[in-house]
């Protein structure tokens, strides 16, 4: 079925309309009152998948959606217009130009934590770009899954766009085939399946991935605010968002004071029981349960600690001075866990983040400007924020991407327009003037080349 679906949507792409900018337009205009109409039923999905509450699912998932289609209708003409840029000398006269074109065949893996914004936002970008594309939800989010499902019927030709769902072999029989760009968002495991993969047919990919994002909190910091922002940013989704603080290095002398600004923002978010609290998510399966559960074990947890095997809760948990080779210290943890650990200097910094790989994201809080700003040009990371968390990932004007491990290449804006389409160079030299000294024989010309290459 796969490889059929496939030759359909490289067939279209070579004989359709795609190519054509209105009727990209028309048919994200077509998605976008769909998605309008469908926006209830978006929010009901992702609560029966992981009682994701309906406030975070508009925040972060069907508004998010909305926005990148609006910006993107307003602007895809002008995106996809040919940009003229300054030749060079040694080719005058001419006019050259920058055409964006589709790569053709996209394949989009989508993953579960935020199944419905991160299949979307990308698919959007790739057929504003004029291709085709399939996507694959994630198992995981059967209820989200089946509705894109329904939804992307509804307003494409299967040959256009289309949804396949399934598990691990679906997604292996996907890889196996020859794309003509491949956009994955997920572990840094499972990215390099698909690196690896797409290196088979050289095939261009962007990996969006995560990594353990470190947060620091020095001397100078507005504890009570740092401790808003933080409870906000990692315990939004129940901690399983690639962009949380996944460990907190706060300066010894804070410590204690971070603690009861975090355990008074905590009952204020979420009540002194966050298991009956109607704004806090759950755990997405048993084996991310099972896992993060492990996490617990043996450590001080200063604040939480509870979970519940039967609904997949953990309590939004601060566990205090984990050792560095332990369980919670290891990987990313994708979950409502937050180690915390003291530092003195910035030695005791640098020992400690330099010992993983370059995470997605680095959060400072702090009132020094210059040090915040040292630190934020000291460590290498994808993104991230002075005095806040995640909401660097709202500007659509700022590239969304990793670095390193934690991701290959960057969308959001017009630049997810951009990484959906191929940059063809193009120079159209005027006939009315034929410059000789490029031509052989070459005696006599090569100070002539030299200084007219010192002005290119």
């Amino acid at each position: 079925m796969i490889p059929e679906l496939l030759r359909a949507q490289k067939n279209y792409f070579d004989t359709g309309d795609t190519k054509v900018v209105a009727f990209r337009k028309t048919a994200l205009k077509r998605l976008k009152a769909e998605l309008i109409n469908r926006e209830n039923d978006i929010i009901a999905a992702l609560d029966k998948d992981f009682k994701k509450p309906a406030f975070e699912s508009v925040l972060t998932e069907t508004q998010v959606v909305l926005s990148e289609l609006d910006l993107t209708i307003k602007n895809m003409m002008r995106w996809a217009k040919p940009k003229r840029v300054l030749p060079a000398l040694l080719n005058f006269p001419s006019t050259d130009r920058l055409y964006s074109e589709p790569y053709g065949a996209v394949l989009i893996i989508a993953p579960w934590n935020y199944p419905y914004q991160l299949a979307m936002a990308p698919l959007i970008a790739a057929v504003a770009a004029g291709n085709t594309v399939i996507l694959k939800p994630s198992e995981l989010t059967t209820h989200t899954a089946a509705l894109l499902n329904a939804i992307i019927s509804t307003v494409f030709k299967p040959e256009h766009v289309c949804v396949v769902q399934g598990g691990v072999d679906v997604s292996t029989t996907l890889l196996a085939q020859k794309w003509d760009y491949i956009f994955f968002t997920g572990s840094v495991k499972v990215g390099k399946i698909v690196a690896k993969a797409a290196a088979e047919h050289l095939t261009p990919v962007t990996l969006e991935l995560g990594g353990k994002n470190p947060c620091i909190i020095d001397a100078s910091a507005n504890i009570p605010l740092t401790a808003k922002r933080i409870v906000w940013g990692k315990f939004i989704n129940a901690g399983q968002t690639c962009i949380a603080p996944d460990y907190v290095l706060i300066q010894a002398s804070k410590k204690e004071a971070f603690y009861k600004a975090m355990q008074i923002e905590i009952e204020k978010a979420y009540t002194d029981t966050p298991k009956a609290s109607h704004d806090f998510a759950r755990i997405i399966n048993q084996n991310n349960f099972e896992r993060l559960s492990k996490m617990l074990a043996n450590e001080h947890c200063i604040i939480g600690g509870a979970t519940d095997a039967e609904t997949y809760y953990i309590a939004p948990t601060l566990i205090d001075e984990p050792k560095l080779d332990s369980e919670v210290m290891k990987d990313e943890i994708f979950g409502p866990i937050l180690p915390i650990i003291s530092y003195e200097g910035i030695s005791d910094l640098e020992n400690i983040i330099n010992r993983y790989a370059k995470p997605l994201a680095l959060y400072v809080f702090s009132t020094n400007q210059t040090a915040a700003k040292k630190l934020i040009t000291q460590f290498s990371f994808g993104g991230g924020c002075i005095n806040d968390t995640v909401i660097h990932f709202v500007n659509h004007r700022l590239p969304f991407g990793g670095v390193g491990n934690s991701g290959i290449g960057a969308y959001h804006g017009q630049l997810s327009f951009d990484t959906f389409s191929h940059k063809k160079a193009v120079v159209k030299k005027a006939n009315w003037l034929d410059l000789p000294v490029r031509y052989a024989p070459y005696t006599g010309k090569l100070k002539t080349v030299r200084t007219l290459l010192k002005w290119m």
